[in-house]
């Protein structure tokens, strides 16, 4: 009886609602009843996705939802909404790539054959020649994909002469053992603004006299600098302080047993140690003269620095992957290698 008044006075209730009101309850009805017809012969209902979305939209726009429900509980469709608004923000705040953009396989391939080629070289060179090549690439990068060897890095300086870079040189001896067991010395000039190597000569019996020749050789027609930088070595004796007079040239003498205060040269001297002459039997002067001469055709050209922002003495272009393939050219005698683009 109660169930027959509250339907009646639903009806009565009816008449009085607008069109929207009335398109929305005949569409929760006809729905209402769609299911039942679908699900006559189960034991309960089964509503499907497409179904909770239909009311939990009916939930946001029409008020008088709960009266027109009759198949589940009001509660019920609370909870899909719910779980609609937390699902909808999982999708939208979820992250559809992880990490860095991956890189080509052929990049990758090329990161361990420099590595492999060149043993002595470390991530920021490979970063540096792959840069030449018109590949942009992280240092780290290159570290996790180069090929590690044996042989321990080198050590790294940090101490730079910022005053009169342009108007500087530096001096040093080094010397390289024989294969029958003689030393001979080398003699560097190095000019401090683009790390050139501005004259090298080598020597079995260093005197005063022989330096001022190669200081001479070194700076032909007015070419000499205003600064010299040089350790407190003997060899550079009055002969030697005199013809820096007449060329015009102020001698920098470095503190006793303090290498570090002529940075560039020593780590010159260092690089050609561990990338040239730790690999080479010298047998004369003539033999060192020409492994020199080839170290320093490939350092001047091909050897890119940290210092010079990734670039060669002599400074090198970039060259886009639109010039061609990648090839590789042996410097050195095999030591070393440049790499560049060729049209195929």
């Amino acid at each position: 009886m109660f169930a027959r008044i509250w339907s009646l006075l639903g009806t009565i209730k009816s008449t009085f609602n607008t069109r929207r009101e009335l398109a929305l309850e005949n569409l929760a009805l006809r729905h209402q009843v769609g299911v039942l017809t679908r699900t006559a012969g189960d034991r309960r209902p089964r509503l499907g996705w497409w179904d909770r979305v239909l009311w939990v939209f009916l939930c946001h726009h029409w008020k008088a939802w709960r009266g027109a429900l009759a198949i589940v509980q009001p509660t019920t469709v609370i909870r899909w909404h719910r779980e609609t608004f937390r699902h909808f923000w999982t999708r939208k705040s979820r992250v559809r790539c992880y990490g860095r953009p991956a890189v080509d396989r052929e990049v990758v391939s090329l990161i361990r054959k420099m590595s492999t080629s060149n043993v002595t070289w470390g991530a920021p060179r490979i970063r540096n020649e792959l840069s030449k090549l018109g590949i942009k690439i992280a240092v780290s990068t290159v570290s996790r994909y180069m090929i590690r060897s044996l042989k321990p890095s080198s050590p790294t300086w940090r101490a730079f002469l910022e005053n009169h870079v342009k108007d500087l040189v530096a001096f040093d001896f080094f010397a390289v053992p024989t294969a029958t067991f003689g030393v001979l010395f080398g003699f560097l000039v190095l000019a401090h603004d683009r790390r050139r190597v501005l004259h090298f000569n080598v020597t079995s019996n260093p005197t005063a006299e022989w330096t001022a020749r190669q200081v001479v050789q070194a700076f032909p027609d007015d070419t000499a600098p205003r600064f010299a930088l040089r350790d407190r070595d003997r060899v550079y004796g009055e002969v030697f302080h005199r013809k820096m007079v007449i060329l015009g040239v102020e001698e920098v003498v470095i503190a006793a047993r303090s290498p570090w205060q002529n940075p560039y040269v020593e780590r010159l001297i260092g690089s050609l140690r561990r990338e040239c002459l730790d690999y080479v039997i010298v047998f004369d002067e003539l033999h060192l003269l020409r492994v020199l001469d080839r170290y320093f055709k490939y350092y001047h050209r091909s050897r890119c620095q940290l210092s010079l922002a990734g670039d060669s003495p002599q400074p090198r272009l970039v060259q886009g992957p639109e010039l061609g393939s990648v090839v590789e050219l042996p410097e050195v005698g095999g030591l070393h290698h440049r790499y560049e683009r060729a049209a195929a």
